[in-house]
């Protein structure tokens, strides 16, 4: 009919909320082989029909992190060098040139052997000058002994008065004391030759000079240093964050960069009282057990436990990061739903390695670390595996984050 309205051809058999459409040749046909029959081909139909507009929940995958249970204590680890307990820094009691110097860095040194020389010519003269003074004083007890013999046999024969025997006694004692005088010079000056010669007094092995042929040194400026064999003790620098960890008698561990198997029992010896003028560390001595693998001048590496007193924060990835209603929230995962949901936080600060979040996460979260943009409310995800555990004193973030589908 022109200008009509065409009516459709095609009846819809309403199944619960699925209609399935029949067209008018489909139900000729099926009229003729039997009302029964269109009744199943419908329901057939139908449930085409419903099996085509079933829609399968999407189950994203995800990158996740699980906050863990921050440490209560940490670990410091501090390098320093191998030193013997006891170094002498060894020099001249007198001035002068040195004219020898008689070992080299490493050598080892028994009580007794010299080590360097001075020119000892200005104090033999000074011997040679002590012994015509003793000489002299000498001659002057004996002529004043005479005189006093005489003026006591002429007071015995009243022919000296007793202030003339007094005197005679006192000249006497004057020239007694002026000859001690000189031999206590000349020995001094005896001593000061044997100055001479710088010796070693304990066995060791010399670490360093300082001074060297032809340099004109003074009394008590070191020349040698000599390490004493017994006990060794590596020597490391704190800074003072963490000094007040370290006290006398505190157990450390000392590992060797030299020998990855070597690790001793140490003991912390002594603690500077006062920080380092430029590097504002404080010197701390760990004593060592002797051990003939340990040599001087060894790179060694001290490890101690601490209380970890310090504010913990949560250390997350970036990418993990996201806004929702001007707020930064992270998306967390709850393992029985398996359902993430939006969580506030607070940052604390932003690093090269992620964010340190202060507040809105506590140890057993598990985090979306990744594709937080694809996140809403409620979405499903399947965790088929442990999430890697992320400390809550941890910088890195990378390196936590596992798929899990």
């Amino acid at each position: 009919m022109t200008g009509g309205v065409r009516r459709s051809s095609t009846i819809h058999l309403q199944f619960g909320s699925t209609q399935v459409p029949l067209s008018k040749s489909i139900m000729n046909r099926l009229s003729a082989v039997g009302p029964a029959l269109v009744v199943v081909a419908a329901l057939g139909l139908a449930g085409c029909s419903q099996e085509k507009v079933e829609v399968k929940d999407i189950i994203r995958p995800v990158k996740v992190v699980e906050i863990a249970k921050a440490n209560d204590t940490r670990e410091l680890s501090y390098s320093g060098s191998v030193r013997a307990r006891t170094e002498m820094n060894l020099g001249f009691r007198i001035n002068g040139k040195i004219t020898e110097r008689l070992v080299d860095i490493g050598q080892r040194v028994k009580p007794g052997d010299v080590l360097a020389r001075i020119d000892p010519a200005d104090y033999d003269l000074s011997v040679n000058s002590a012994e015509a003074s003793l000489e002299a004083a000498e001659r002057q007890v004996e002529t004043t002994g005479l005189a006093r013999r005489r003026a006591e046999q002429l007071f015995a024969k009243n022919f000296a008065s007793k202030s003339q025997l007094e005197q005679a006694t006192l000249s006497y004692d004057q020239a007694v004391a002026t000859r001690n005088s000189a031999r206590s010079t000349l020995d001094q000056a005896k001593n000061q030759v044997l100055y001479t010669d710088l010796k070693a007094d304990r066995n060791g092995i010399v670490t360093s000079v300082a001074a060297d042929v032809g340099q004109v040194v003074g009394s008590g400026t070191p020349v040698v240093t000599v390490a004493v064999d017994g006990e060794k003790e590596v020597l490391i620098a704190v800074p003072e964050m963490d000094i007040a960890q370290f006290k006398p008698g505190k157990d450390v561990k000392a590992g060797f960069w030299s020998d990855d198997a070597l690790t001793l029992d140490g003991k912390v010896r002594e603690v500077a009282g006062s920080a380092d003028q430029q590097s504002r560390t404080f010197a701390v001595r760990v004593s060592l057990p002797n051990d003939p693998r340990v040599l001087l001048g060894m790179t060694a590496n001290i490890e101690a436990s601490a209380a970890n007193n310090r504010p913990q924060s949560v250390s997350v990835p970036l990418s993990a990061l996201a806004q929702k209603d001007g707020q930064q929230i992270v998306w967390t995962v709850d393992r029985n739903g398996e359902t993430v949901h939006a969580r506030p936080v607070k940052v604390a600060e932003f690093t090269a390695d992620g964010v340190h979040v202060a507040e809105g996460l506590k140890p057993g979260d598990v985090v979306v670390a990744a594709g937080t943009q694809f996140m809403t409310e409620n979405l499903k995800v399947k965790l088929t595996g442990d999430a890697v555990q992320q400390s809550a004193s941890a910088d890195d973030d990378g390196d936590a984050a596992k798929r899990v589908r």
